[in-house]
């Protein structure tokens, strides 16, 4: 069986791992450039392709004007100091916004860092004016995300506020006790009454597929709605006809099953609003 064939000592087969060429190395290079040693001897005498020996000549400027420590490899561009407190400012303001129970969108948190930053601009200006170019884009956005563990979450009606609530409802049970034993009322006639809705016809937002499927077919959210009141008073023993509420007197499904609403275990009514 035929050898592989061997090309600058380098096997075919196997793989060419590549070396970051230090910045005192590129120095160097650009030095015995300026000597006036061409590109293709620059590349035999340090085994880099030509390529590689153009772009460092390219960059002499920003290497030649760099000031960095031993064995570094690439030049980063540093980010301004205004960006730096733009964020941490932005970070504290997110946390009161969740502390007080309020939506915050990735536009409106875009908005606010474009609005924070403009100030800090204002407060601490810059000869250079990189400082102004600052668009809270999409890319920002994600690695501010990224960088301070921030990710979005969805919020369920009345349990989005629970801390707040849970609070004002715990304040309430203690004076309604008080109320209802100076009155000298009964558990029997103490009644609470509340309404809730039901999307009767949503469907899950997730489920599971199988291993072989990717994806599958989207569909649109179903938003039909009965709006429930419900009631019952404080020892259990009596619970209230529930009434529901829906868009139409007469649906289709009473009209082809000939429902008597009247013997329904509900009070039927409708609003088209």
């Amino acid at each position: 069986m035929a050898s592989n064939r061997v090309k600058s000592g380098v096997n075919v087969g196997e793989k060419r791992v590549l070396s970051k060429i230090d910045m005192k190395t590129k120095k160097e290079i650009i030095e015995k450039h300026r000597c006036g040693m061409r590109v293709t001897d620059l590349a035999k005498e340090y085994n880099k392709p030509k390529s590689t020996i153009s772009t460092i000549l390219k960059q002499k400027a920003a290497i030649k004007a760099a000031n960095v420590a031993r064995r570094v490899a690439m030049l980063t561009k540093q980010r301004p100091q205004v960006l730096e407190e733009m964020e941490k400012l932005l970070l504290v303001w997110l946390n009161e916004k969740q502390l007080a129970g309020y939506t915050v969108s990735e536009a409106v948190i875009r908005e606010k860092a474009r609005t924070i930053h403009g100030n800090l601009c204002q407060k601490y200006p810059s000869s250079s004016g990189e400082s102004h170019e600052f668009k809270a884009s999409r890319e920002w956005f994600e690695r501010f995300c990224k960088k301070n563990g921030t990710h979005n979450i969805v919020r369920h009606g009345e349990a989005a506020s629970s801390d707040t609530a849970a609070a004002a409802a715990e304040a309430f049970a203690k004076d309604f006790a008080k109320f209802v034993e100076a009155e000298g009322y009964v558990p029997q006639q103490v009644f609470n009454c509340d309404q809730t809705g039901l999307f009767w016809k949503k469907m899950p937002k997730r489920t599971y597929i199988t291993q072989e499927e990717m994806a599958m077919p989207g569909h649109k959210p179903m938003k039909d709605r009965l709006t429930l009141l419900l009631c019952a008073n404080a020892s259990g023993d009596l619970k209230i006809k529930p009434l529901v509420v829906y868009q139409y007197e007469n649906p289709r499904a009473f009209k082809q099953h000939n429902v008597n609403k009247a013997r329904l275990p509900v009070m039927w009514r409708a609003n088209t609003k």
